[in-house]
C-alpha cells in the first residue's frame, strides 16, 4: 500500500475531532475508493466496509409485531367509542380486558397477537399487575392520544422495565430499595439530562473534579470540557498487560485507587466498556465498593450499561452501590432499535444525590425553591429524579414532559419479550453473532487478544503498537510511533481498501488503537477487515525492514 493522500499535518489537525466526526472523513475516502477511476476498474465492484458506527444490523421482530398488534386493537377500541369516517375516540378502560380477549379470538392469525398475549400474561403473573389497568395503559399508549402521565414514566411500564433491569442488569439479585425510572429519548438524552441536572441542582459545580474510566464513549470525554462544566478530569486507565505483552483492557488497583480522593465528586463509566467491550471485573467492583464505604462515601457514579445484556451474569454497579449510582440504559443495541430512541435513567429511592441536595447551603436551597416552585408547594422535598424530568423541559414545560407513549409501549413489550423463552433464545442468538464475528476478525488479522469470560464483544479495541511489538519487537513499534501519525493506518484503510474504523485515541484509549464495531456488517466482512489490518501492518513491517538493510 502507498501512503494516503492526506499529509501528516492534516491528519494531526483532523485527529482533534470527535471520532464520530473524524469518521466522516474516512467515509469520504472510502466512498471515493468505490468509484471508477482510469486504470482501476476493479474499484467499481468494491464495497465500503463501515465498521465505525455501532448501529446493529439485526432487529427483534417479535416484540415489534406485538406492538403493531396492540395498535390494531387500539384502533378497534377507538372506533368502538366514536366512529365517523377516520374519526375515533379514546379507548375506554372499563371492560377492556374482556374486549381484548374477544379481539384475540376474532383475529387468531394477526401477526404478533399471540406474543402480545403472552407478554401481558407474564406481566400479570410475574409482576402482579392488574390486567385491566395494564391493557388499558398499553392500549392508550400505543394510540398516543394523551400526554405522558405521570410525566416521568407510565406506572405499569415502569414496573415492567424495573423487572427487566433487575433480570438483565442485576443478575436477578436487585437491592431491596426501589429503583425509580425516568423514560428518556434514548441513552443519549439520559446522559445529557444527568449532567445538566447534577449541575443545576448544585450536586456538581463548574470546575469540580470528576473521574472517567477510560477508554470511554467519547461524549463522556467531551461534555466535561464544555464551558458549562469545565470539570477537572482524573483518568482511570485500563492499562494492564499480560506477561506476554497482550493488552488486557483491565484497570490496575493503583488506577482505581485514585477514587479515594474525596475531592472527586463524580465517576463515569460505560459497563461493559466502549470500546474494549468488557464488563467491569469483580475485583474492581469490589475495590470501588470499599472506597465508597471508607474513603469517598458521597461519590456519585453514572454507569452506562447499554451492553450489559451481551455478558452472561452481568451485574451493574447500580446493584452493588445503589445509594451512589445513576443507571443509564438504552434498548438500542440489544433490540436493534436505535431509531426508536428508547432509554431510561434509574435511581434508587435512598441515594446520595438527594442527600447532597438536602445538605445544600440556604442560598442554594432558596435558588432551587424558586426554580421549582411552580411545580410543587414544597420544592425542597422534590426528588432529584423528578427534578431531571422538569429540567428536561426547562421546568416551565414540565406538564408536557416525558417520552412519547407509543415509545413507552414498545419499551414495555421489548422488556416483557426478554423475560419470555423467546426473548432468551433471541439473546443467545445475538451474543453468538458478535462472538462469531470477533473470531473471524481475529482470524483474518492474526492478532492476539486475551480470553475473557466477561467480554461483551459488541466492539473490540485493537492496540496496533502492542500488536506490532508482539509481531516484530519493540523496535518496530518505536519506528511506527516516530514515523507516522497514529491515525495514518485508518486513512490508509479508508482510502485504499474502503474499510472505515474509528480511532481509539478519540475514546481516550491508546493513540495507536482502533475500534471495530462487530454489530453492523456481514460475518465474512470481518474476515476481510482482519486481512486488511494484517496487510497494513505487514506493509509497515516490510518498509521498516527495508530501511534496516
Amino acid at each position: 500500500m502507498t501512503r494516503p493522500s492526506i499529509d501528516r499535518d492534516e491528519m494531526r489537525r483532523l485527529a482533534r475531532l470527535s471520532p464520530f466526526e473524524l469518521k466522516d472523513e474516512f467515509l469520504r475516502l472510502a466512498a471515493a475508493f468505490q468509484t471508477d477511476a482510469p486504470g482501476q476498474k476493479e474499484k467499481s465492484t468494491a464495497h465500503m466496509l463501515n465498521a465505525g458506527r455501532g448501529n446493529p444490523n439485526w432487529i427483534a421482530t417479535g416484540p415489534r409485531e406485538a406492538h403493531l398488534a396492540l395498535g390494531h386493537f387500539g384502533i378497534a377500541e377507538s372506533r368502538r367509542v366514536w366512529t365517523a369516517d377516520d374519526l375515533g375516540g379514546m379507548p375506554e378502560r372499563h371492560g377492556i380486558a374482556a374486549r381484548y380477549d374477544r379481539f384475540t379470538r376474532a383475529h387468531p392469525g394477526l401477526p404478533g397477537i399471540e406474543l402480545l398475549t403472552d407478554c401481558l400474561a407474564l406481566a400479570v403473573d410475574r409482576l402482579d399487575l392488574d390486567r385491566e389497568a395494564l391493557i388499558h395503559e398499553l392500549t392508550d399508549a400505543a394510540i398516543g392520544d394523551n400526554y405522558p402521565l405521570p410525566d416521568r414514566m407510565l406506572p405499569h411500564t415502569e414496573r415492567i422495565v424495573r423487572g427487566y433491569l433487575h433480570e438483565e442488569l442485576m443478575d436477578r439479585r436487585p437491592p431491596a430499595d426501589r429503583l425509580d425510572l425516568f423514560a428518556t429519548e434514548g441513552g443519549t438524552a439520559a446522559i445529557c439530562y444527568a449532567f445538566d441536572s447534577l449541575l443545576r441542582n448544585g450536586v456538581l459545580r463548574r470546575g469540580d473534579r470528576i473521574a472517567l474510566m477510560v477508554p470511554l464513549f467519547s461524549p463522556y470525554l467531551e461534555i466535561p470540557q464544555l464551558d458549562d462544566y469545565r470539570f477537572e478530569v482524573v483518568r482511570i486507565e485500563a492499562n494492564r498487560f499480560t506477561e506476554a505483552g497482550v493488552r488486557e483492557w483491565r484497570y490496575p488497583t493503583e488506577e482505581v485507587a485514585k477514587l479515594e480522593d474525596p475531592a472527586i465528586r463524580l465517576l463515569c463509566l460505560v459497563n461493559p466498556s466502549n470500546p474494549p467491550s468488557l464488563e467491569l471485573s469483580r475485583r474492581v467492583a469490589a475495590q470501588i465498593k470499599e472506597i465508597v464505604a471508607t474513603r469517598n462515601p458521597g461519590l456519585v457514579i453514572v454507569t452506562d450499561d447499554v451492553y450489559g445484556t451481551f455478558v452472561e451474569g452481568f451485574r451493574s454497579l447500580a446493584a452493588e452501590l445503589p445509594r451512589n449510582t445513576l443507571l443509564v440504559y438504552s434498548y438500542s443495541k440489544h433490540y436493534g432499535c436505535t431509531g426508536h430512541r428508547l432509554g431510561v435513567i434509574g435511581l434508587h429511592r435512598d441515594n446520595v444525590i438527594d442527600d447532597a441536595i438536602a445538605a445544600l447551603p440556604p442560598a442554594d436551597t432558596a435558588r432551587l425553591s424558586r426554580r421549582y416552585r411552580s411545580l410543587t408547594v414544597a420544592p425542597e422535598r422534590m426528588r432529584f429524579i423528578d427534578r431531571m424530568v422538569a429540567d428536561s423541559r426547562q421546568v416551565a414545560l414540565n406538564h408536557t414532559a416525558g417520552l412519547s407513549l407509543p415509545q413507552q409501549a414498545q419499551m414495555a413489550l421489548f422488556s416483557l419479550f426478554a423475560l419470555l423463552p423467546e426473548g432468551r433464545r433471541y439473546k443467545e442468538r445475538i451474543r453468538e453473532i458478535v462472538r462469531r464475528r470477533l473470531g473471524l476478525l481475529m482470524e483474518g488479522s492474526e492478532m492476539r487478544m486475551t480470553d475473557d469470560s466477561q467480554r461483551a464483544g459488541y466492539y473490540v479495541e485493537l492496540d496496533l503498537l502492542s500488536q506490532a511489538s508482539l509481531a516484530a519487537g519493540p523496535e518496530f513499534a518505536a519506528y511506527l510511533r516516530s514515523t507516522y501519525e497514529p491515525t495514518e493506518p485508518l486513512f490508509r484503510l479508508a482510502e485504499q481498501t474502503g474499510v472505515v474504523l474509528l480511532n481509539g485515541g478519540g475514546f481516550d484509549g491508546p493513540e495507536w488503537s482502533v475500534r471495530v464495531s462487530l454489530a453492523n456488517l456481514d460475518d465474512l466482512d470481518y474476515l476481510k477487515i482482519g486481512h486488511h489490518l494484517r496487510q497494513i501492518l505487514q506493509d509497515y513491517l516490510e518498509e521498516w525492514r527495508s530501511g534496516l538493510d
